[in-house]
């Protein structure tokens, strides 16, 4: 087996015993980019120089027996929208196209703490805001599975370089979906860690309540292995919960007795795929077997969850992007012609910020400023946040009676590119399954389940009680153990 084709923690294992060094693997991964990533288009920034120069800094101290950390000589694909010092980071917009922080964000911090190396920044929606990475202002992501299809969003780069076997891991977001539904897609393991868990410091906002870091890789295993590394409190970030992380390494492989499982009414009605869906229940059917008991469960107020997330969403990414002016960060525009009756400021902000967005972040910035507005905010804001706690209470409801909650990731696979651009309500509605886990500030894993007829990946989606992923993996895990579907791979 190529080294490309082995698991994170099994690279690890060859890397520790001196079977292969840090410099074969990341050399074996950057010719896999090199050979494929034109067509699949994952990556925006790979620097094989600065990669190599770190992995040999890692061979050089393991062979002289010095300390090393949990992921060291591991490469980890980041999503361009965490701080990286001296590197840009765009997030995929013409805005911030040419910004380099000055500083790494607090999870880039523990991947050198652990000794990773960044493999390169992948691409996304703009700004995170998208589900298919077709929004993205600095190229085309494509499913690895099927290069007419999307790879879904808006961390579209970090689960198809992944699929692609060109990163055995990757570091995504997800705000309403964007780990778990293109791990779906792109037929990969995804988990959304509890609000809190993984500190956001760095990460550039889209909206503040609901944005959560969180890896994607091969397998629940190799998951647990980037989530041990990431996981933590961090006083930069007043959000970041000071809980204990559990050592999710060393529990991961251990099943659960007695598994007791929830399955959503509401994500199984009308708009599910029969083929996603005959994927979904079969993986019930596995648990079943393993001993689990299944129950149906309601989650009354998951009906509004979409409008929830669309008010509460877009209304934090007016504030968060209200900085990005042409003055205070990001583009400016060149047009210095004046405007009859508008004075030359405005002029600059709106030229500039009119020729660097996008459609897509335009509509969620103007969605947003209206429901804040005055005379409306009571009516749609203040209004959805009581939703938002309503739909909380349903999980919470949910889960003094089960385990975990089971279903779909996405009503459907991976649908083609272009399909559904003009069609942003479609396209919303694909996050039905997955925005009321970030409105709840619950924890959501997606495990590759099953193959359309067409041959496109399917995702089963486990939902958890907040910082519960210690079991949530495991349970994860035992689906995995149990069958195959993570080990299949694309032909790129």
């Amino acid at each position: 087996m190529s080294l490309v084709h082995k698991s994170a923690t099994a690279l690890l294992s060859e890397m520790q015993s001196g079977s292969v060094s840090s410099t074969e693997v990341c050399t074996a991964f950057l010719d896999q980019i090199d050979a494929h990533d034109e067509k699949i288009g994952a990556f925006l920034r790979v620097d094989r120089e600065s990669v190599l120069a770190k992995a040999a800094d890692v061979d050089s101290r393991r062979s002289a027996g010095g300390a090393l950390g949990l992921l060291a000589g591991l490469p980890v694909a980041v999503k361009d929208l965490l701080c990286t010092k001296g590197q840009p980071t765009t997030c995929a917009s013409k805005m911030l196209e040419e910004f380099v922080p000055t500083y790494d964000a607090t999870v880039i911090e523990k991947l050198d703490s652990a000794d990773a190396i960044v493999i390169g920044k992948t691409n996304m929606d703009e700004f995170a805001m998208g589900g298919s990475t077709e929004n993205s202002a600095l190229g085309q992501t494509k499913n690895p599975w099927d290069t007419s299809r999307v790879p879904g969003g808006s961390s579209g780069g970090a689960a198809a370089c992944v699929a692609a076997k060109m990163a055995p891991l990757s570091l995504g977001s997800d705000t309403g979906g964007s780990i778990r539904q293109p791990a779906s897609f792109c037929g990969v393991t995804g988990l959304k860690p509890t609000y809190g868990r993984v500190s956001r410091y760095g990460l550039v906002a889209f909206a503040s309540s609901l944005d959560q870091i969180g890896p994607l890789a091969s397998s629940v295993e190799d998951t647990a292995l980037l989530l041990q590394a990431i996981a933590g409190s961090d006083e930069r970030d007043a959000t970041c919960a000071p809980n204990e992380v559990p050592e999710y390494t060393a529990t991961v492989a251990k099943p659960l007795e007695g598994l007791k499982l929830g399955i959503v009414k509401e994500h199984f009605a009308e708009g599910l795929d029969s083929e996603v869906g005959d994927c979904v229940t079969a993986a019930i059917d596995v648990y079943k077997a393993l001993g689990a008991s299944v129950v149906d469960i309601e989650l009354p107020h998951s009906k509004y969850g979409i409008a929830t997330y669309y008010i509460i969403a877009p209304s934090e990414a007016s504030g968060n992007l209200a900085r990005y002016d042409g003055a205070h960060y990001g583009y400016r525009t060149s047009d210095t012609s004046p405007v009859e009756g508008e004075g030359p400021l405005v002029t600059m902000y709106r030229r500039s910020r009119s020729e660097a967005l996008g459609p897509e972040v335009k509509r969620r910035i103007m969605l947003g400023t209206y429901a804040l507005s005055a005379g409306y905010y009571d009516a749609y804001y203040v209004k959805a946040l009581k939703v938002r706690r309503l739909i909380r209470q349903d999980y919470d409801a949910a889960f003094e009676k089960v385990d975990f909650l089971v279903g779909p990731v996405s009503p459907t696979a991976a649908f083609g590119i272009g399909e559904l651009s003009d069609d942003p309500l479609s396209m919303y509605l694909g996050d039905l399954y997955t925005v009321t886990t970030n409105l709840a500030g619950v924890a959501g894993l997606s495990v590759p389940c099953g193959f359309t007829k067409s041959g496109l990946p399917v995702g089963l989606q486990l939902q958890a009680r907040p910082f519960d992923e210690e079991r949530l993996l495991r349970a994860g895990h035992m689906y995995q153990s149990a069958t195959d579907w993570h080990t299949k791979t694309p032909t790129v």
